[in-house]
């Protein structure tokens, strides 16, 4: 198979493999029968699309073929236990037209993978993997385990999923906000590896942050009055606003304050304030509104010399009141430096203690430089090398190293 065919089936698997399990998930009811078709699917697509040609309808056509092959599966199964009837039912089914999901058919995948019955590291790899269609290898180092580690984790939690019964559905309303805080972690988790991809050569995943923002407007379109929907959504879009500009054409990573602002993009930044102007009216804060707050400061100012970063800082105390995370205080640290200086900043981040974090010492090596501290600054800069697992990544922080005054 030439390297251009490898390269389509590779997108077409990433865009539309959750997809096809949402579909077929609909369909059998269980996650296993689902994965295991749709990746049969993409085994026949790769040795016949070469010869025919790619569909009009990629994602339809690997539906439909997986959905054939999943029934396939339950009559052979069915030769051996009591399933004959349910094979034979589906059997009997037409194919859909086009083999296209139902609109909301990731969306009950989510609420099926963040179940509060699996614990949070098993609900977002779960999600990754049937969602966002990553392989079980990119999950593991999102997450920093092996492969096998993470190969059972899924395993687990599939089986967990099948054994508790766990339905295939969005909640009912009177159960629906205990279990919504999951979802909106797990998507915002989704829409960060595809903002900066935890590893590999690109800083970004688009298809990704594309998923978890549609997903988001979905949620947002079932759940119009929540004001946390909103301002999940509103941080989202108005982060992807700023996509181009963060990256040269070389794919090299540019930092805020030199980027290119004419290349942010207006309907999204339009649609983000919005957003949160509709948050600021229901007054109902949450940290996902904060941030979105924050995001929207920093799109009002047309340069970065003008940000307004004492209303930045303001909007980190108001989130350090409500969810005081490490992270948390690291970025305010970064808010702080712009209004109080360099020192007091590193003050606050020595006290975080975040070693084994590759951002902890990437901030903390530009509050040494900035302070004159150069021979610091070096080893912090190699510290967060060593520890970030992006190329992207890698060579900002080495370019920044590169950059410092050499010892006299």
């Amino acid at each position: 198979m030439s390297a251009s065919y490898t390269d389509e089936i590779s997108r077409v698997f990433r865009e539309e493999s959750g997809l096809a399990v949402a579909a077929l998930m609909r369909a059998f009811g269980d996650l296993d029968v689902a994965e295991e078709a749709v990746q049969e699917a993409f085994v026949v697509a790769s040795r016949r699309w070469p010869a025919t040609g790619v569909p009009p309808n990629p994602g339809g056509w690997i539906t439909t073929t997986a959905r054939r092959r999943a029934i396939d599966r339950l009559r052979r199964e069915a030769l051996r236990d009591d399933r004959h009837a349910e094979a034979a039912r589906l059997r009997a089914e037409p194919d859909p037209p086009t083999g296209a999901p139902m609109p909301d058919d990731r969306l009950r995948l989510i609420f099926t993978c963040c179940h509060p019955s699996l614990a949070v590291p098993a609900r977002v790899a779960l999600t990754l993997r049937m969602v966002g269609g990553l392989q079980t290898g990119e999950i593991a180092r999102a997450f920093l385990v092996t492969e096998p580690t993470m190969a059972q984790r899924l395993v687990r939690a599939k089986r967990k999923i099948r054994a508790a019964n766990i339905p295939y559905r969005v909640p009912d309303e009177e159960e629906l906000s205990d279990r919504l805080s999951g979802v909106l972690g797990v998507l915002y988790l989704v829409f960060n590896e595809g903002y900066l991809a935890a590893s590999g050569e690109g800083l970004v995943r688009d298809h990704l942050s594309a998923e978890a923002i549609r997903l988001a407007r979905l949620l947002v379109g079932r759940l119009p009055d929540e004001p946390e929907v909103l301002g999940l959504l509103g941080l989202m879009v108005l982060s992807e606003a700023r996509r181009a500009a963060r990256t040269t054409d070389d794919g090299s990573l540019v930092p805020l304050r030199e980027q290119d602002r004419s290349l942010w993009d207006p309907r999204l930044i339009a649609e983000g304030q919005a957003l949160v102007r509709e948050c600021l009216r229901r007054d109902r804060p949450g940290p996902y509104q904060i941030q979105a707050a924050i995001n929207a400061v920093h799109t009002d100012a047309r340069t970065a010399v003008v940000t307004d970063w004492r209303q930045i800082l303001a909007l980190y105390d108001q989130q350090m009141a409500m969810a005081p995370t490490p992270v948390v205080a690291l970025n305010r640290a970064v808010a702080l430096a712009e209004v109080r200086g360099p020192a007091p900043a590193l003050d606050a981040v020595e006290a975080l203690g975040l070693e084994d974090y590759h951002l902890f010492h990437a901030t903390r090596a530009d509050l040494l430089r900035r302070l004159g501290r150069d021979a610091g600054a070096a080893r912090a800069y190699e510290r967060a090398y060593r520890l970030a697992t992006n190329a992207a990544e890698r060579r900002f922080l080495e370019q920044r190293a590169r950059e410092l005054p050499e010892a006299p």
